[in-house]
């Protein structure tokens, strides 16, 4: 599983029919909104596509996250999400690997602020993830945080889910 990469037959039930998911993907991500404008989505056969302008590599992570996440989804392509030019954590453009073989067609901001993602395991809390990446179980509010558009309560998690940990200290 590939950054961009995620579990078909998990998340966040949206859609049951495919002629409809675009439009309820993207009315999603706008609900939530991380911080994107100018958003355009498509989906064909489990692959989603993200256009848009994000104001910040975290908003750039939140939506393919939010995306991701969603039952029926196995891939998310960014090559038309860009982070604005003056965003401040912006630090350089590298490019993921994708699940599919197609490196090229995906590519993710370098944050400032070093973040790692996590797919969730059964068995897993987010106390016992904060515990494993910052020492401390009480430290789980900035993992929720940091994925609120994702995880709607901190009790609620589920195995596949893929989330972001940021790793400044």
């Amino acid at each position: 599983m590939s950054l961009f990469g995620f579990a078909r037959d998990i998340g966040r039930k949206l859609f049951n029919s495919d002629d409809k998911a675009a439009e309820t993907i993207k009315n999603h991500i706008e609900e939530h909104n991380p911080g994107v404008t100018g958003l355009a989505v498509t989906y064909d056969a489990g692959i989603v596509g993200l256009e848009g302008t994000c104001a910040s590599v975290a908003a750039f992570e939140k939506c393919v996250l939010m995306a991701g996440n969603v039952k029926g989804v196995v891939d998310v392509y960014t090559s038309g999400l860009k982070v604005a030019a003056s965003a401040p954590d912006v630090a350089a453009a590298g490019a993921a690997p994708s699940a599919t073989g197609t490196p090229a067609q995906q590519s993710a901001p370098a944050p400032a602020t070093p973040t790692e993602y996590y797919v969730i395991k059964s068995g897993d809390t987010l106390s016992k993830i904060a515990q494993h990446y910052y020492g401390k179980a009480s430290a789980y509010p900035r993992i929720f945080e940091a994925n609120r558009e994702v995880i709607e309560d901190p009790d609620k998690i589920y195995p596949g889910q893929k989330i972001r940990i940021p790793l400044d200290h």
